[in-house]
């Protein structure tokens, strides 16, 4: 596999052999193996600390060099959740915290998208770090963190006036579109506790955020975005022009669908893009998707 004496023993966290073998002339510190990870790499994603202190101590560590997906040891303490690994690489002048990996994730978009929020604080408390850059997919931290509701995350990162709360991914979807959807009732409020976030702003394929939490059931949430003045409860979407009205009554939401008779400017009778009224779909039983 290509792991050398060092690699396997900063894997396990052996700091004395570790000491030994550093102790050594030839033996190569950056020494690349199994997916070309170095020695550094493996210990920030084992989170030994003890390794990569010894590590961070010689002058001739490379501490950025990426594996053959382009993360850092930076990004893979990130992405395992090593908060004390992370603090220590930050401490380094030579550590890019904005450093992509293959598919355009930062070190800080992967702690974002798991929740981590202590290591999200660190990351944030720098000025050089970017909390709004997006993947190759359009993702930022904040879209992941929505999407997955991690309502603490959520907070830091809209506490920064660089992160736009409305900003959408490739497929058009706006964090409040996908905490809708998944039914982030915090995440939610938080969201729309801004100014700068559109209500009622459609994906690509038209659906809203009231349209997604309608569908889903999310009776909560659909509240709350009839209480925003902006919102269209008679917006239609998708492929079938189907109205909120219509989702909940096809998916079988009572609860939602009671919500919405209540909204003086609903069209309870409004149709899709075929024809077919809420109570058609009702009347056959209606379909899940």
């Amino acid at each position: 596999m290509g792991k050398t004496p060092l690699a396997w023993a900063v894997g396990r966290g052996h700091e004395e052999v570790v000491k030994m073998l550093l102790g050594r002339d030839d033996v190569d510190p950056n020494k690349v193996g199994e997916y070309s990870c170095t020695p550094l790499w493996m210990a920030a994603c084992g989170g030994h600390e003890g390794t990569v202190k010894l590590l961070l101590g010689r002058d001739d560590i490379i501490p950025d060099k990426p594996d053959r997906d382009d993360r850092t040891p930076l990004s893979i303490a990130a992405l395992c959740g090593r908060e004390g690994v992370v603090k220590l690489l930050l401490g380094r002048n030579d550590v890019n915290p904005n450093k992509p990996d293959r598919i355009g994730r930062i070190p800080l978009w992967e702690a974002a998208m798991r929740g981590y929020e202590e290591i999200v604080k660190l990351f944030l408390k720098r000025d050089d770090v970017s909390p709004d850059k997006p993947d190759r997919s359009g993702s930022t931290p904040l879209w992941e963190a929505a999407r997955k509701g991690h309502e603490g995350v959520v907070k830091l990162l809209l506490g920064r006036n660089e992160v736009n709360p409305d900003r959408q991914g490739g497929d058009g979807r706006a964090p409040l579109w996908w905490a809708a959807l998944s039914g982030h009732e915090g995440v939610v409020k938080l969201l729309l506790g801004r100014n700068d976030v559109d209500p009622d702003k459609p994906d690509l394929g038209g659906r809203t955020p009231l349209a997604e939490a309608a569908r889903n059931g999310h009776e909560e949430i659909v509240k709350l975005l009839l209480n925003q003045g902006e919102v269209n409860p008679n917006k239609p979407g998708g492929g079938d022009d189907q109205t909120p009205f219509l989702w909940a009554a096809r998916n079988g939401h009572e609860g939602v669908v009671e919500l919405l008779l209540e909204w003086s400017d609903l069209d309870p009778d409004k149709l899709d893009r075929f024809g077919r009224t809420p109570l058609w779909w009702v009347s056959r039983g209606g379909t899940r998707e």
